[in-house]
């Protein structure tokens, strides 16, 4: 259903998600049961690392919906780079409101959005 490095991020959610359910001691059938469930109120932003005022600063480059994701999730790095170019990423995943887990990443070419506008955050 989702590449191994996502379930990663998500196991610990599942595993909170369950318990709160009932299920004291989730197999890995009942986790990707709850997983199945709460998959459609899924979605990810993806954020670039930019120099700002003498600091850094998080912007927000683009937001995904659990299907539209997962043309980023085959293959994080190369959609990245085909997409926004090199830099200093991140994806925050969130089920509903609720943050579920980050992953970092640093492809490596010259960055395409320094132009772009950042996204609104609601």
């Amino acid at each position: 259903m989702i590449p191994e490095w996502v379930w990663k991020l998500y196991e610990p959610y599942l595993r909170r998600e369950a318990d709160r359910r009932g299920i004291a001691r989730p197999s890995t059938r009942d986790l990707t049961t709850v997983l199945a469930e709460v998959w459609p109120d899924c979605s990810a932003r993806l954020l670039v690392q930019e120099p700002w005022m003498g600091t850094i600063r998080f912007k927000l480059l683009a937001k995904y919906d659990a299907e539209s994701v997962r043309a980023l999730l085959g293959a994080p790095e190369e959609y990245i780079l085909e997409h926004f170019g090199g830099g200093k990423f991140k994806i925050n995943f969130y089920h509903g409101m609720n943050f579920v887990s980050t992953k970092n990443f640093k492809p490596q070419g010259p960055p395409k959005w320094g132009d772009l506008a950042a996204l609104d955050e609601e």
